[in-house]
């Protein structure tokens, strides 16, 4: 019996782990993408011949890529080394203060006594429970399962798992909650970022995303060769279960027939038929016609969903001085809402954004110059079909960027020519239809979770994976996507 055809569309974490599972279930894979390489928003860029991860630059949960290799019969870590960091991340403050995070809760305890003060030491303990105590009521209940609602949330829980969300603050902002855990606003600013992860405002954002504090917490891991390398690792394990991934395709319609998916029809002209399509993009640029009109027509709508934050980063090679930069830092300024407020309110550039910095070299370049390959990140609105984002838009930001590390003690010696820029423009290119959004649909109000596509869609034989639908943005979120798209799959092929 011939094996059932799979072509999944987009070479993301989302679309190869939905590949790989599809490949050992016995299905015949070919996974479609349009540039020349795997990995989706996860890349590097070269900058004078040196490699700068300018994607994700954090891994967590290792686990769900151990779970995925393990079904198909494959061992992860013969193929990736991971190393765990015993720092989480620095953060640094305009007053001068640092605090450092760390894998051990006592030592990031100790650090918050010396920085703030016994009392938010034990709040901290206490807060670190708390995220726990969240991550373990939606982990299985909510991010493994096929599209939860409200209801079947609490159906899988009990009346004893109602209560326990109910404890976890849905209703509440992730931003107001951490107001009244923690007493000082350094660290309110701090665990309050966790809601970016998710391309969310922490004053909109729902307290529930304090969980993320607790998966930084269970480790924070380094991929030797960089990010890049996870992607390229998925590609040869489909490759080894007998996948196809073929690159500089653009897709440009879902085929169908007898009124459900049949395949691909790409720019070139070449139609590839197929039993099943799996849709690994965002699903904004899929309902504004980027796969065609019957996929454009298979996307759920809802009213109220916001873009998710975008970002200006910079991708550069520069020396540096006078701050000891561990591998992740964050640098604060004093008014830390006021970013989310002239970015989802306004939909303008912040005046005085955070930044975000991953120093990428152990050891440096060249010692001697104290030169570092860096990635660095601030939000953006996410108007990159609306707005230019030229340099005279770009040069306010990059300012208040540089005079923001500089009070908090830092010298970069910036050199354009040696730096890469990327906007919401840049994203919007990339990712048509978005506006630039790196995060789908941003995760405001308790109901956000719930309106996020899950794998099927409203066209039988097409099926959604990626950081847009459910269980969200994120490297492991957007591989567990790609699981529940290959799930649905299996299901209704009735493979194995």
């Amino acid at each position: 019996m011939e094996a059932p055809r799979v072509i999944v569309v987009g070479a993301g974490i989302g679309g190869l782990a939905a590949a790989l599972d599809l490949s050992s279930r016995g299905a015949s894979v070919t996974v479609v993408e349009k540039t020349d390489r795997p990995g989706g928003k996860m890349r590097q860029i070269a900058v004078h011949g040196h490699p700068i991860d300018s994607g994700p630059t954090v891994f967590t949960m290792p686990w769900i890529f151990e779970e995925l290799f393990a079904a198909a019969g494959l061992d992860l870590h013969e193929r990736l080394t991971l190393q765990r960091s015993e720092r989480l991340a620095r953060h640094a403050w305009t007053d001068g203060s640092t605090l450092d995070l760390f894998f051990d809760i006592d030592r990031s305890a100790e650090a918050i006594r010396a920085m703030a003060g016994a009392a938010e030491s034990d709040r901290y303990r206490r807060f670190c429970d708390r995220a726990r105590r969240t991550y373990e009521s939606l982990y299985g209940t909510f991010m493994r399962r096929q599209r939860p609602t409200p209801f079947s949330l609490v159906a899988a829980t009990g009346w004893r798992g109602l209560i326990d969300l109910w404890n976890i603050s849905p209703f509440r902002s992730l931003w107001r909650e951490l107001g009244r855990t923690f007493h000082d606003p350094r660290l309110q600013g701090l665990f309050a970022r966790y809601a970016t992860y998710c391309g969310g405002s922490p004053l909109h954002s729902p307290a529930t995303l304090m969980l993320v504090a607790h998966v930084e917490q269970c480790g924070v891991w380094r991929v030797e060769g960089g990010m890049q390398r996870l992607a390229e690792t998925l590609v040869d394990a489909i490759e080894e279960k007998g996948g196809e991934v073929r690159f500089n395709s653009n897709v440009t319609e879902v085929a169908t027939a007898s009124d459900r998916a049949s395949g691909i029809r790409l720019a070139t002209g070449e139609t590839m038929s197929s039993d099943a399509v799996v849709a690994n993009a965002d699903v904004s640029g899929i309902r504004q016609g980027a796969l065609g009109r019957q996929a454009a027509g298979a996307v759920p709508r809802h009213r109220g969903n916001r873009r998710s934050l975008s970002a200006v980063t910079w991708s550069v090679v520069a020396e540096t001085g006078g701050f000891d930069l561990a591998h992740h830092n964050v640098f604060f300024p004093d008014d830390y809402p006021r970013e989310f407020t002239e970015i989802f309110d306004r939909r303008t550039l912040p005046s005085r954004p955070a930044v975000y910095v991953c120093r990428q070299d152990e050891p440096l370049i060249d010692p001697a110059r104290t030169e570092s390959r860096l990635f660095m990140i601030t939000n953006a609105p996410a108007t990159g079909d609306r707005d230019p984002f030229d340099e005279a838009a770009i040069a306010p930001v990059r300012s208040a960027v540089f005079e923001l590390l500089q009070s908090c003690g830092l010298r970069l010696a910036f050199d354009p020519d040696r730096a890469v820029v990327q906007t919401p423009r840049d994203f919007e290119h990339r990712f048509p239809g978005t506006g630039g959004a790196l995060y789908g649909s941003a995760p405001h109000g308790w109901r956000a979770s719930f309106t996020r596509p899950g794998a099927r869609s409203r066209l039988p034989g097409l099926y959604f994976s990626g950081g847009s639908v459910h269980p969200g943005a994120g490297v492991p979120m957007t591989a567990i996507s790609g699981r529940l798209a290959a799930a649905a799959v299996a299901d209704d092929l009735d493979l194995q």
